[in-house]
Protein backbone atom coordinates (compact mmCIF):
# COMPACT_ATOMS: atom_id res chain seq x y z
CA UNK A 1 0.00 0.00 0.00
CA UNK A 2 1.24 3.53 -0.72
CA UNK A 3 2.23 5.78 2.13
CA UNK A 4 -0.20 8.56 3.00
CA UNK A 5 2.59 10.96 1.98
CA UNK A 6 3.04 9.56 -1.56
CA UNK A 7 1.66 11.98 -4.13
CA UNK A 8 1.84 11.77 -7.93
CA UNK A 9 1.37 14.98 -9.91
CA UNK A 10 0.52 14.28 -13.55
CA UNK A 11 1.62 17.07 -15.86
CA UNK A 12 4.90 18.98 -15.66
CA UNK A 13 3.87 22.34 -17.06
CA UNK A 14 3.87 25.44 -14.87
CA UNK A 15 0.74 24.42 -12.92
CA UNK A 16 1.98 20.88 -12.30
CA UNK A 17 5.52 21.96 -11.44
CA UNK A 18 4.25 24.62 -9.02
CA UNK A 19 1.84 22.13 -7.41
CA UNK A 20 4.52 19.45 -7.03
CA UNK A 21 6.91 22.02 -5.56
CA UNK A 22 4.36 23.24 -3.01
CA UNK A 23 3.27 19.72 -2.02
CA UNK A 24 6.87 18.80 -1.36
CA UNK A 25 7.27 21.90 0.82
CA UNK A 26 4.31 20.60 2.84
CA UNK A 27 6.15 17.34 3.52
CA UNK A 28 4.82 14.99 0.81
CA UNK A 29 6.93 12.52 -1.15
CA UNK A 30 6.22 13.77 -4.65
CA UNK A 31 6.63 12.19 -8.07
CA UNK A 32 6.04 14.53 -11.01
CA UNK A 33 5.21 12.74 -14.27
CA UNK A 34 4.70 13.93 -17.83
CA UNK A 35 4.53 12.49 -21.33
CA UNK A 36 7.33 14.90 -22.28
CA UNK A 37 10.18 16.71 -20.57
CA UNK A 38 9.11 19.27 -17.94
CA UNK A 39 7.87 22.54 -19.38
CA UNK A 40 7.84 21.45 -23.02
CA UNK A 41 4.09 21.87 -23.54
CA UNK A 42 2.11 25.10 -23.37
CA UNK A 43 4.42 26.40 -20.65
CA UNK A 44 7.33 26.48 -23.07
CA UNK A 45 5.83 29.12 -25.32
CA UNK A 46 3.38 31.14 -23.24
CA UNK A 47 3.53 34.93 -23.27
CA UNK A 48 5.33 35.13 -19.91
CA UNK A 49 2.69 37.44 -18.44
CA UNK A 50 1.35 37.58 -14.90
CA UNK A 51 -1.92 38.86 -16.32
CA UNK A 52 -4.01 39.70 -13.25
CA UNK A 53 -6.28 41.97 -15.32
CA UNK A 54 -7.29 39.31 -17.86
CA UNK A 55 -9.87 37.25 -15.97
CA UNK A 56 -12.95 38.46 -17.88
CA UNK A 57 -14.91 35.42 -19.19
CA UNK A 58 -14.56 35.18 -22.96
CA UNK A 59 -18.16 34.16 -23.59
CA UNK A 60 -20.40 37.22 -23.21
CA UNK A 61 -22.88 39.11 -25.41
CA UNK A 62 -20.22 41.54 -26.65
CA UNK A 63 -18.11 38.60 -27.83
CA UNK A 64 -21.06 36.92 -29.55
CA UNK A 65 -21.72 40.09 -31.55
CA UNK A 66 -18.16 40.20 -32.88
CA UNK A 67 -17.61 36.48 -33.39
CA UNK A 68 -19.15 36.12 -36.90
CA UNK A 69 -16.84 38.85 -38.21
CA UNK A 70 -13.83 37.30 -36.51
CA UNK A 71 -14.57 33.87 -37.95
CA UNK A 72 -15.08 35.21 -41.46
CA UNK A 73 -11.82 37.18 -41.36
CA UNK A 74 -8.88 34.93 -42.34
CA UNK A 75 -6.62 37.14 -40.21
CA UNK A 76 -9.10 37.43 -37.33
CA UNK A 77 -8.29 36.49 -33.73
CA UNK A 78 -10.32 33.26 -33.81
CA UNK A 79 -10.24 30.44 -36.32
CA UNK A 80 -12.10 27.13 -36.31
CA UNK A 81 -10.87 24.54 -38.78
CA UNK A 82 -13.98 23.40 -40.68
CA UNK A 83 -13.27 19.70 -40.24
CA UNK A 84 -13.13 20.11 -36.47
CA UNK A 85 -16.44 21.96 -36.12
CA UNK A 86 -18.68 18.89 -35.54
CA UNK A 87 -16.47 17.72 -32.66
CA UNK A 88 -16.30 21.22 -31.22
CA UNK A 89 -20.08 21.78 -31.25
CA UNK A 90 -20.91 20.35 -27.76
CA UNK A 91 -18.16 22.49 -26.20
CA UNK A 92 -19.30 25.53 -28.15
CA UNK A 93 -22.89 25.17 -26.90
CA UNK A 94 -21.55 25.11 -23.33
CA UNK A 95 -19.46 28.16 -24.19
CA UNK A 96 -22.56 30.08 -25.29
CA UNK A 97 -24.46 28.98 -22.18
CA UNK A 98 -21.62 30.21 -19.95
CA UNK A 99 -22.04 33.73 -21.32
CA UNK A 100 -25.62 34.21 -20.18
CA UNK A 101 -25.95 37.49 -18.29
CA UNK A 102 -27.25 35.57 -15.28
CA UNK A 103 -23.93 33.65 -15.10
CA UNK A 104 -21.42 36.35 -15.94
CA UNK A 105 -21.19 38.12 -12.59
CA UNK A 106 -20.41 34.86 -10.78
CA UNK A 107 -17.75 33.87 -13.31
CA UNK A 108 -16.17 37.34 -13.18
CA UNK A 109 -16.00 37.16 -9.39
CA UNK A 110 -14.46 33.69 -9.49
CA UNK A 111 -11.71 34.84 -11.84
CA UNK A 112 -11.08 38.06 -9.90
CA UNK A 113 -10.83 36.14 -6.61
CA UNK A 114 -7.85 34.21 -7.97
CA UNK A 115 -6.25 37.27 -9.57
CA UNK A 116 -6.45 39.44 -6.46
CA UNK A 117 -4.22 37.07 -4.49
CA UNK A 118 -1.73 36.12 -7.22
CA UNK A 119 1.27 37.87 -5.70
CA UNK A 120 0.53 36.61 -2.18
CA UNK A 121 1.27 33.13 -3.53
CA UNK A 122 3.61 33.81 -6.46
CA UNK A 123 6.26 35.88 -4.68
CA UNK A 124 6.91 33.28 -1.93
CA UNK A 125 7.06 30.51 -4.55
CA UNK A 126 9.60 32.42 -6.63
CA UNK A 127 11.71 33.11 -3.55
CA UNK A 128 11.64 29.46 -2.47
CA UNK A 129 12.71 28.39 -5.98
CA UNK A 130 15.51 31.01 -6.12
CA UNK A 131 13.68 32.55 -9.09
CA UNK A 132 12.65 36.00 -7.80
CA UNK A 133 14.99 37.58 -10.35
CA UNK A 134 12.77 36.25 -13.16
CA UNK A 135 9.90 38.66 -12.39
CA UNK A 136 9.99 42.11 -13.98
CA UNK A 137 9.24 45.32 -12.13
CA UNK A 138 7.41 46.88 -15.09
CA UNK A 139 3.80 46.38 -16.09
CA UNK A 140 1.89 45.90 -19.32
CA UNK A 141 0.62 48.53 -21.76
CA UNK A 142 -2.71 48.08 -23.54
CA UNK A 143 -2.78 49.86 -26.92
CA UNK A 144 -5.64 51.55 -28.78
CA UNK A 145 -5.26 53.07 -32.24
CA UNK A 146 -8.24 55.41 -31.88
CA UNK A 147 -11.20 56.42 -29.75
CA UNK A 148 -13.35 53.60 -31.12
CA UNK A 149 -10.88 50.93 -30.02
CA UNK A 150 -10.66 52.45 -26.54
CA UNK A 151 -14.45 52.58 -26.27
CA UNK A 152 -14.68 48.91 -27.32
CA UNK A 153 -12.55 48.01 -24.28
CA UNK A 154 -14.66 49.98 -21.79
CA UNK A 155 -16.42 46.81 -20.59
CA UNK A 156 -13.09 45.27 -19.62
CA UNK A 157 -11.75 48.43 -17.95
CA UNK A 158 -15.00 48.90 -16.04
CA UNK A 159 -14.78 45.35 -14.74
CA UNK A 160 -11.28 46.03 -13.39
CA UNK A 161 -12.56 49.05 -11.50
CA UNK A 162 -15.42 47.01 -10.11
CA UNK A 163 -13.01 44.41 -8.70
CA UNK A 164 -10.39 46.82 -7.39
CA UNK A 165 -7.64 46.16 -9.95
CA UNK A 166 -5.89 49.45 -10.78
CA UNK A 167 -5.01 50.83 -14.19
CA UNK A 168 -3.84 54.18 -15.55
CA UNK A 169 -5.00 55.82 -18.79
CA UNK A 170 -2.28 57.36 -20.97
CA UNK A 171 -2.31 59.60 -24.04
CA UNK A 172 -0.08 58.88 -26.99
CA UNK A 173 2.85 61.10 -25.89
CA UNK A 174 2.89 59.62 -22.36
CA UNK A 175 2.72 56.16 -23.88
CA UNK A 176 5.79 56.83 -26.01
CA UNK A 177 7.67 58.24 -23.04
CA UNK A 178 7.43 54.76 -21.54
CA UNK A 179 8.07 52.93 -24.83
CA UNK A 180 9.57 55.11 -27.59
CA UNK A 181 9.24 52.30 -30.14
CA UNK A 182 5.42 52.48 -30.18
CA UNK A 183 3.99 53.94 -33.38
CA UNK A 184 2.55 57.49 -33.36
CA UNK A 185 -0.57 55.93 -34.89
CA UNK A 186 -1.37 54.49 -31.45
CA UNK A 187 -3.33 57.31 -29.81
CA UNK A 188 -4.26 55.83 -26.43
CA UNK A 189 -2.85 53.43 -23.89
CA UNK A 190 -3.65 51.96 -20.49
CA UNK A 191 -0.96 50.91 -18.05
CA UNK A 192 -1.65 47.73 -16.07
CA UNK A 193 1.12 48.13 -13.49
CA UNK A 194 0.34 44.81 -11.78
CA UNK A 195 0.72 42.75 -14.96
CA UNK A 196 4.37 41.86 -14.72
CA UNK A 197 6.48 39.69 -17.02
CA UNK A 198 8.70 36.63 -16.49
CA UNK A 199 12.13 36.76 -18.10
CA UNK A 200 11.90 33.03 -18.93
CA UNK A 201 8.67 31.09 -18.26
CA UNK A 202 10.24 27.81 -19.39
CA UNK A 203 13.17 28.53 -17.09
CA UNK A 204 10.75 28.91 -14.19
CA UNK A 205 9.38 25.41 -14.77
CA UNK A 206 12.96 24.10 -14.80
CA UNK A 207 13.77 25.97 -11.57
CA UNK A 208 10.76 24.41 -9.85
CA UNK A 209 11.53 20.89 -11.06
CA UNK A 210 15.20 21.24 -10.18
CA UNK A 211 14.20 22.38 -6.70
CA UNK A 212 11.89 19.37 -6.44
CA UNK A 213 14.70 16.99 -7.38
CA UNK A 214 17.20 18.68 -5.06
CA UNK A 215 14.90 17.97 -2.12
CA UNK A 216 14.40 14.32 -3.00
CA UNK A 217 11.41 14.48 -5.32
CA UNK A 218 11.21 12.42 -8.49
CA UNK A 219 10.51 13.44 -12.07
CA UNK A 220 9.38 10.64 -14.39
CA UNK A 221 8.65 10.65 -18.10
CA UNK A 222 5.89 8.44 -19.45
CA UNK A 223 2.38 8.21 -20.86
CA UNK A 224 -0.22 7.59 -18.16
CA UNK A 225 -2.41 4.67 -19.25
CA UNK A 226 -4.56 4.11 -16.19
CA UNK A 227 -5.10 4.33 -12.46
CA UNK A 228 -5.31 1.73 -9.72
CA UNK A 229 -8.21 2.14 -7.33
CA UNK A 230 -8.45 0.56 -3.90
CA UNK A 231 -11.18 0.37 -1.30
CA UNK A 232 -10.30 3.80 0.04
CA UNK A 233 -9.63 5.49 -3.30
CA UNK A 234 -6.64 5.99 -5.59
CA UNK A 235 -3.64 3.72 -4.99
CA UNK A 236 -1.40 4.10 -8.03
CA UNK A 237 -0.70 5.40 -11.51
CA UNK A 238 0.10 3.09 -14.44
CA UNK A 239 2.19 3.91 -17.50
CA UNK A 240 1.90 2.65 -21.05
CA UNK A 241 5.31 0.94 -20.78
CA UNK A 242 4.15 -1.18 -17.84
CA UNK A 243 5.63 0.84 -15.00
CA UNK A 244 3.57 1.71 -11.94
CA UNK A 245 3.95 4.40 -9.29
CA UNK A 246 2.18 4.02 -5.96
CA UNK A 247 0.24 6.99 -4.67
CA UNK A 248 -2.30 7.75 -2.00
CA UNK A 249 -3.09 11.04 -3.72
CA UNK A 250 -2.93 12.07 -7.39
CA UNK A 251 -3.19 15.55 -8.87
CA UNK A 252 -4.18 15.84 -12.53
CA UNK A 253 -2.50 18.93 -14.05
CA UNK A 254 -1.99 17.75 -17.61
CA UNK A 255 -3.44 20.82 -19.30
CA UNK A 256 -5.30 20.06 -22.51
CA UNK A 257 -4.59 16.33 -22.02
CA UNK A 258 -6.37 16.18 -18.65
CA UNK A 259 -9.69 15.35 -20.32
CA UNK A 260 -8.39 11.95 -21.44
CA UNK A 261 -7.25 11.18 -17.88
CA UNK A 262 -10.46 12.34 -16.22
CA UNK A 263 -12.51 10.08 -18.49
CA UNK A 264 -10.53 7.09 -17.20
CA UNK A 265 -11.90 7.96 -13.75
CA UNK A 266 -15.47 8.32 -14.98
CA UNK A 267 -15.40 12.10 -14.57
CA UNK A 268 -15.45 13.74 -18.02
CA UNK A 269 -14.49 17.41 -18.25
CA UNK A 270 -15.50 19.57 -21.25
CA UNK A 271 -11.88 20.49 -21.93
CA UNK A 272 -10.79 21.76 -25.33
CA UNK A 273 -7.51 23.02 -26.70
CA UNK A 274 -7.12 26.62 -27.81
CA UNK A 275 -4.10 26.41 -30.05
CA UNK A 276 -1.91 29.49 -29.60
CA UNK A 277 1.05 30.63 -31.69
CA UNK A 278 4.12 32.72 -31.06
CA UNK A 279 7.18 34.02 -32.89
CA UNK A 280 10.30 34.42 -30.75
CA UNK A 281 12.53 37.16 -32.19
CA UNK A 282 16.09 37.20 -30.89
CA UNK A 283 17.30 40.23 -32.90
CA UNK A 284 14.27 42.57 -32.87
CA UNK A 285 16.16 45.81 -33.48
CA UNK A 286 14.25 47.59 -30.69
CA UNK A 287 14.28 47.61 -26.91
CA UNK A 288 11.07 46.92 -25.01
CA UNK A 289 10.59 47.40 -21.26
CA UNK A 290 6.88 46.60 -20.95
CA UNK A 291 4.71 43.85 -22.32
CA UNK A 292 2.16 45.14 -24.85
CA UNK A 293 -1.42 44.09 -25.59
CA UNK A 294 -3.45 45.38 -28.55
CA UNK A 295 -7.01 44.23 -27.70
CA UNK A 296 -8.49 45.08 -31.10
CA UNK A 297 -5.95 42.79 -32.78
CA UNK A 298 -5.96 40.15 -30.01
CA UNK A 299 -2.22 39.72 -29.69
CA UNK A 300 0.58 40.40 -27.21
CA UNK A 301 4.25 41.30 -27.33
CA UNK A 302 6.51 40.36 -24.40
CA UNK A 303 10.18 40.97 -23.70
CA UNK A 304 11.14 37.45 -22.63
CA UNK A 305 13.49 34.51 -23.23
CA UNK A 306 16.31 36.80 -24.33
CA UNK A 307 14.33 38.54 -27.07
CA UNK A 308 10.85 39.70 -27.97
CA UNK A 309 7.95 37.26 -28.24
CA UNK A 310 4.86 37.98 -30.37
CA UNK A 311 1.93 35.72 -29.67
CA UNK A 312 -1.77 35.19 -29.23
CA UNK A 313 -4.66 34.10 -31.45
CA UNK A 314 -7.10 31.23 -30.89
CA UNK A 315 -7.34 28.27 -33.22
CA UNK A 316 -9.78 25.46 -32.52
CA UNK A 317 -8.51 22.38 -34.32
CA UNK A 318 -7.92 19.75 -31.64
CA UNK A 319 -4.77 18.09 -30.36
CA UNK A 320 -3.71 16.25 -33.50
CA UNK A 321 -3.91 18.70 -36.43
CA UNK A 322 -0.57 20.06 -37.71
CA UNK A 323 0.31 23.71 -36.96
CA UNK A 324 -0.66 26.48 -39.35
CA UNK A 325 2.14 28.98 -38.87
CA UNK A 326 0.36 31.55 -41.02
CA UNK A 327 -1.40 32.41 -37.76
CA UNK A 328 1.93 33.38 -36.19
CA UNK A 329 2.89 35.52 -39.19
CA UNK A 330 -0.36 37.48 -39.01
CA UNK A 331 0.50 38.41 -35.43
CA UNK A 332 3.96 39.60 -36.44
CA UNK A 333 2.45 41.89 -39.08
CA UNK A 334 0.14 43.35 -36.46
CA UNK A 335 3.09 43.82 -34.09
CA UNK A 336 5.03 45.72 -36.75
CA UNK A 337 2.14 48.17 -37.08
CA UNK A 338 2.42 48.92 -33.36
CA UNK A 339 6.24 48.80 -33.40
CA UNK A 340 7.43 50.04 -36.81
CA UNK A 341 11.08 49.44 -35.95
CA UNK A 342 10.56 45.76 -35.14
CA UNK A 343 12.80 43.52 -37.24
CA UNK A 344 12.13 39.81 -37.53
CA UNK A 345 15.62 38.33 -37.44
CA UNK A 346 16.83 35.15 -35.74
CA UNK A 347 13.19 34.19 -35.27
CA UNK A 348 11.48 30.88 -34.52
CA UNK A 349 7.80 29.90 -34.62
CA UNK A 350 5.91 27.76 -32.10
CA UNK A 351 2.42 26.39 -31.49
CA UNK A 352 1.03 25.12 -28.18
CA UNK A 353 -2.20 23.85 -26.65
CA UNK A 354 -3.91 26.01 -24.03
CA UNK A 355 -6.42 24.01 -21.93
CA UNK A 356 -9.78 25.74 -22.45
CA UNK A 357 -12.99 25.32 -20.50
CA UNK A 358 -16.25 26.84 -21.81
CA UNK A 359 -16.69 29.21 -18.85
CA UNK A 360 -13.04 30.39 -18.80
CA UNK A 361 -12.35 29.71 -15.10
CA UNK A 362 -10.23 26.63 -14.21
CA UNK A 363 -11.08 23.38 -12.46
CA UNK A 364 -9.33 23.33 -9.09
CA UNK A 365 -10.34 20.92 -6.35
CA UNK A 366 -11.17 17.39 -5.34
CA UNK A 367 -12.57 14.70 -7.58
CA UNK A 368 -16.23 14.02 -6.87
CA UNK A 369 -15.83 10.35 -7.86
CA UNK A 370 -12.48 9.08 -6.56
CA UNK A 371 -11.08 9.86 -3.09
CA UNK A 372 -7.48 11.08 -3.20
CA UNK A 373 -7.73 12.59 -6.70
CA UNK A 374 -7.49 16.33 -7.31
CA UNK A 375 -7.81 18.44 -10.45
CA UNK A 376 -5.83 21.54 -11.39
CA UNK A 377 -6.54 22.19 -15.05
CA UNK A 378 -8.26 24.39 -17.62
CA UNK A 379 -6.37 27.60 -16.83
CA UNK A 380 -6.56 28.79 -20.44
CA UNK A 381 -4.47 31.94 -20.98
CA UNK A 382 -3.74 32.27 -17.26
CA UNK A 383 -1.67 29.20 -16.42
CA UNK A 384 1.37 31.19 -15.29
CA UNK A 385 -0.83 33.77 -13.57
CA UNK A 386 -2.80 31.24 -11.53
CA UNK A 387 -0.05 28.65 -11.02
CA UNK A 388 1.12 29.50 -7.51
CA UNK A 389 -2.40 30.10 -6.19
CA UNK A 390 -3.58 26.81 -7.69
CA UNK A 391 -0.63 25.06 -6.03
CA UNK A 392 -1.54 26.66 -2.71
CA UNK A 393 -5.18 25.54 -2.99
CA UNK A 394 -4.31 21.94 -3.88
CA UNK A 395 -1.73 21.71 -1.09
CA UNK A 396 -4.24 23.07 1.42
CA UNK A 397 -6.81 20.48 0.34
CA UNK A 398 -4.26 17.67 0.51
CA UNK A 399 -3.38 18.66 4.09
CA UNK A 400 -7.01 19.22 5.13
CA UNK A 401 -6.60 22.98 5.51
CA UNK A 402 -9.06 25.65 4.45
CA UNK A 403 -7.99 27.19 1.11
CA UNK A 404 -7.60 30.98 0.96
CA UNK A 405 -10.54 31.37 -1.44
CA UNK A 406 -13.95 29.73 -1.76
CA UNK A 407 -13.26 26.88 -4.21
CA UNK A 408 -16.90 26.04 -4.96
CA UNK A 409 -16.85 27.96 -8.31
CA UNK A 410 -13.94 25.81 -9.56
CA UNK A 411 -15.41 22.39 -8.75
CA UNK A 412 -15.08 19.66 -11.39
CA UNK A 413 -18.78 18.76 -11.46
CA UNK A 414 -20.07 22.28 -12.21
CA UNK A 415 -20.83 21.57 -15.87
Amino acid sequence: MPSSQDVVVVGAGIVGAATAFELQRRGFCVTLVDRDEPGRGASYGNMASIAVTEFMPVSRPSTWARMPGWLLNPEGPIRVRPGYLPKLLPWFLRFIAAGRPSRLAALESAGAALCRRVYQDLLPMLEAADASHMLSTTGCLSLYADDAELKADEEHLGLLEQHGLPHESLGGPALRELEPSISPQIRHGVLFAQNRTLSDPYGLVLALTQGLRARGGKVERGEVSGFDLGVSGISGVRFADGRRVEASQVVLCAGAHTGRLSRMLGEPIPLETERGYHTQIMSPGIELHHALIWPAKAFMVSPTAGGIRVGGTVEMAGLEAPPDYRRARVLVRHAQRALPGLRVEQASEWMGHRPALPDTIPVIGRSQKVPGVYYATGHGHLGVTYSATTARIIADLATDREPPVDIAPYRVDRF
